[in-house]
């Protein structure tokens, strides 16, 4: 089979590769979606700290099965999205009931080979339900679930003024379910045009790096009740705590290799919650699927750009550096 390897950071190439063999288990199964994200560009660039080389990438997908063993209750030829995260089911997190941060947790196309393949082997039991969805929906649920499991974290309500600090796909999620939750949102990017296109899929306010003098505007200068990092920079993650009100939530969704620092005093003086949120649970997983069934997700409007594998070579590249006007990159296969 014809599978994207990223080599090493900045070199990618399509390699065959051998027909993965299912362990018990297991199905295999086609990719047919795959949505490109932050953490590929970061593996593409060197960026990621949980990676190792050659690494296929790619963990949001939407799958047709190819062969299902009996017992697993899968049928072959449906459609599904996938859990990529692989845990141990028996570590502390696990047991109570946070397998998305798992002691030895096996990301798809981080920890281990992903789903930029002609085929991939998955358990059975990482296969998400999307009847009624499309694949091009299918493929948004994982991205769209980070959001959901972060507002969760931040237990946002309709009482809540929320800051989103990145506009791209994470952001984007984050400021959909934050809105959806019932909170008034505002969104703030660098790129102007990226934080209105955010601003007018989820119904929030958007900013610049340039507004930050009228931020406080919005909040009438009391700061937000909960402030999400979806950036990847450790700049932007320590200028963060200074938008978070007194008595106030921040939740960072971003992960970067360098240390972040604080301000103590200020920390303590507005009795701050920090909060890391990292990937997302089954409960929301099952959030998102009911979002796009029922309208309130516009996953048709969140793909923005397209390739295939032979293209991505050259795609990703330009993606990783050029992102205006991109939102979610969609590599198709078949």
């Amino acid at each position: 089979m014809e599978a994207l390897v990223c080599v090493e950071p900045g070199s990618l190439r399509v390699e065959r590769r051998p027909v993965p063999r299912p362990r018990p288990g297991e199905v295999l199964v086609r990719p047919r979606r795959i949505g490109v994200c932050g953490t590929d560009y970061h593996i593409f660039e060197g960026k990621h700290p949980f990676v190792e080389y050659p690494r296929i990438m790619g963990h949001e997908l939407a799958v047709e099965v190819v062969e299902a063993p009996t017992g697993t209750g899968v049928e072959v030829g449906r459609f599904f999205a996938v859990n990529p995260y692989l845990s141990c089911g028996s570590c502390i997190a696990c047991r109570r009931g946070k397998p998305n941060c798992c002691v030895a947790i096996s990301v798809l196309g981080v920890h281990q080979d992903g789903g930029m393949s002609e085929l991939l082997a998955v358990p059975a039991a990482n296969l998400i339900s999307v009847d009624g969805l499309t694949l091009d929906q299918a493929a948004t649920v994982e991205f769209l679930a980070i959001g959901a499991h972060a507002v969760r974290r931040g237990a946002v309500t309709p009482l809540d003024r929320v800051l989103v600090v990145g506009a791209g796909p994470i952001g984007l999620g984050v400021a959909l379910f934050a809105n959806l939750s019932g909170a008034a949102v505002a969104i703030i990017d660098r790129e102007s045009e990226r934080a209105d296109y955010t601003a007018s899929l989820v119904g929030g306010t958007a900013f610049t790096t340039d507004d930050l003098p009228h931020l406080g505007s919005f909040t009438g200068g009391d700061g937000f009740d909960v402030v999400f990092d979806a950036t990847g920079s450790s700049r932007a993650m320590e200028q963060g705590f200074d938008h978070v009100a007194h008595g106030g939530r921040y939740v960072l969704v971003s992960v970067v290799r360098e240390s972040i620092s604080f301000m103590d005093p200020d920390f303590h003086r507005k009795e701050l919650t920090l909060l890391g949120s990292r990937n997302a649970t089954a409960e929301d997983f099952d959030r998102v699927v009911a979002a796009i069934r029922d309208g309130s997700a516009p996953a048709d409007r969140l793909v923005t750009h397209r390739t295939d594998l032979e293209r991505a070579v050259f795609d990703i590249p330009r993606w990783a550096s050029e992102k205006s006007g991109l939102i979610k990159a969609m590599v198709t296969i078949g």
